[in-house]
């Protein structure tokens, strides 16, 4: 299978009853950060928290983009924090790490007045999302996601409680089809 880091996976609809009231992957979208022969770690992108950064990490709360929440990036290692980052140009400066493309991780260690300078946007994840070795690539044989391209944009949604339905439509034919998939399919 191709390497997919840097690329969105798209949760499948399901049916209402398919999905636990916590499962964090439904209607999800999950930007990659590592795909290889040992598994898989991504971030999910649309899933704000009713609590502020500040709460996690004292310093960091007047440079996070907005909506200014903190994030919960998957079901591990919720007790942890990454910085995702936009970080424009080609340089890499103490503090921060560049993963693909205009993509990369902040040391949350650092002094936020020290890495800001070199950053575009800013969003704060507790926990992320990972699959074992050969995992993600039996969940994708299986169809329980759609692989769409990533846009500079879709991690630093303004309104990530619409990105599912963006990315899908973006995505189009079956991807975007499925938009029209009921909670329950009997209300059809």
């Amino acid at each position: 299978m191709e390497n997919l880091t840097g690329r969105l996976l798209v949760a499948v609809p399901r049916e209402a009853q398919e999905v636990a009231e916590d499962d964090v992957f439904d209607r999800s979208v999950v930007l990659l950060l590592d795909h290889s022969d040992q598994g898989a770690h991504g971030i999910v992108l649309n899933r704000p928290l009713d609590a502020g950064v500040d709460a996690v990490l004292p310093g960091w709360q007047e440079h996070v983009t907005s909506p200014d929440h903190l994030f919960q990036g998957g079901p591990v290692g919720l007790d942890s924090a990454l910085g995702l980052v936009s970080m424009p140009g080609d340089d890499e400066t103490i503090g921060l790490k560049r993963l693909f493309r205009g993509v990369g991780l902040v040391d949350l260690d650092a002094p936020p007045l020290v890495v800001m300078p070199e950053i575009a946007a800013l969003r704060i994840y507790a926990g992320h999302a990972g699959w074992g070795a050969g995992q993600l690539e039996g969940e994708l044989r299986d169809g329980h996601w759609y692989v769409v391209d990533a846009e500079a944009a879709d991690a630093f949604s303004q309104r990530p409680e619409r990105l599912w339905e963006q990315v899908l439509r973006r995505a189009g034919g079956v991807a975007a089809w499925s938009l029209t998939f009921p909670d329950d399919p009997a209300m059809n």
